[in-house]
């Protein structure tokens, strides 16, 4: 599957393990949730870079205790009509401040891209290869927004009052 992040397409260093892989003693690895809070050490503590899969009818407010130690949170969008990554995304990024890169996976469409962007994901695993392509070119189409989320940009209103701010001090 083809991976969009930081507006191009690139290779994924994660390997997906199955439920009930065995875990390497290295390399980056995507866990499964389950696996994740069963044994949080055992996934967390080996060499190389670790992240998780996490179902969207699960409660981040159990991964929070792990956020700082990885490096992908996956989020699952089972279907297109299924909006709830949307809001863990919200909170991971707004509520529990993760910086760590944030992943829609699953049903991930095109017209859906934008609103991805804007709730705080920054990796998009896509099926299709055009689908990848145009994800990237749609992140380097829009830059100011109205509306604040958790992408962490500026909104028009705060651009405009940093410009009356700095034409008002003379620099």
């Amino acid at each position: 599957m083809p991976l969009v992040k930081g507006g191009n397409i690139t290779a994924d260093p994660f390997v997906h393990l199955a439920d009930r892989a065995d875990l390497p003693a290295d390399g980056d690895v995507l866990v499964l949730a389950a696996r994740l809070l069963e044994d949080p050490e055992r996934c967390l503590a080996r060499a190389g870079k670790a992240g998780v899969i996490w179902p969207n009818n699960r409660d981040v407010d159990d991964l929070v205790p792990h956020l700082e130690r990885l490096a992908v949170v996956a989020l699952v969008f089972p279907t297109f009509r299924d909006g709830r990554a949307y809001s863990q995304a919200r909170l991971l990024r707004e509520r529990f401040a993760y910086r760590g890169e944030l992943r829609a996976t699953g049903q991930v469409l095109r017209d859906q891209f934008v609103f991805m962007l804007r709730a705080g994901f920054d990796a998009f695993e896509v099926k299709k290869q055009a689908d990848a392509e145009a994800f990237a070119q749609t992140v380097k189409r829009y830059s100011v927004f109205y509306q604040p989320t958790g992408d962490g940009r500026l909104t028009a209103l705060h651009r405009r009052m940093q410009l009356r701010h700095s034409e008002s001090a003379g620099l």
